[in-house]
């Protein structure tokens, strides 16, 4: 009889551990087509006069503040879409407005490092890479639970769009310091949603675990990108 408990006990755990694999490897498949998706449409957009015209837009005047108040709805419609029970249709349309709108917001700022230092975006996608993977692997390998920075990640977030407010309202210059600052706000945010995929997020929750990862790598590379331009000025 142990011997049935002990052999049903297993065959539990081996189904548990290959549903929890089968998840990981989704969310991390859905993240590489997403950032593949993220590619193709900046390519796309900064080639199209129309968008370019956008962008130019975008950035003038007090337009900027606008534009960041439409990502942050965009932002928050897409994670209640991924986020919520919905069908798996409404978890990807989600996860891909949240992508379109991570593209068109990026356009400005990749047209103008386009236009001075075209070598810093590679530089920039580069050092992102390396950096996202290192932590991503360091949460898994050390099996740690980093659900606690969660605190940290909110209260940095509302200081940080509080000094951008102000910098876009009072036309201050927040520096190569703030940059830095951003950076290590994103890595802590990597370190968190990896943590998330390891720990919480249920095994069907591989749309919004993905969607949760871009958006932490996405804020590092525009930071990253913003450092390395800044150095070059």
């Amino acid at each position: 009889m142990d011997n049935y408990l002990n052999s049903e006990s297993y065959a539990s755990q081996a189904a548990s551990a290959s549903r929890r694999s089968a998840f990981i490897k989704k969310t991390y498949l859905n993240l590489a087509i997403a950032f593949g998706v993220f590619i193709c449409l900046e390519a796309m957009l900064m080639s199209w006069q129309p968008a370019v015209e956008l962008a130019a837009r975008m950035v003038s005047g007090g337009n900027w503040l606008i534009v960041l108040i439409a990502f942050m709805g965009v932002s928050w419609l897409a994670n209640s879409w991924a986020l919520s029970g919905a069908t798996l249709g409404k978890q990807y349309a989600g996860l891909y407005l949240y992508v379109a709108a991570e593209a068109i917001i990026f356009l400005p700022l990749l047209l103008l490092a386009d236009a001075v230092a075209p070598d810093t975006i590679p530089q920039a996608a580069i050092l992102t890479a390396s950096l996202s993977i290192g932590l991503m692997a360091y949460v898994f390998f050390s099996g740690r639970d980093f659900s606690f920075l969660g605190s940290f990640l909110t209260m940095g977030f509302f200081i940080a769009l509080g000094l951008i407010a102000c910098a876009l309202l009072f036309g201050m210059q927040l520096g190569l310091w703030f940059s830095i600052g951003m950076i290590v706000f994103a890595a802590v945010a990597v370190v968190y949603q990896t943590s998330l995929i390891v720990h919480q997020y249920g095994d069907s929750q591989y749309v919004a675990a993905a969607l949760g990862l871009f958006a932490a790598i996405a804020l590092m590379f525009w930071y990253v990108l913003q450092f390395l331009m800044g150095n070059r000025r």
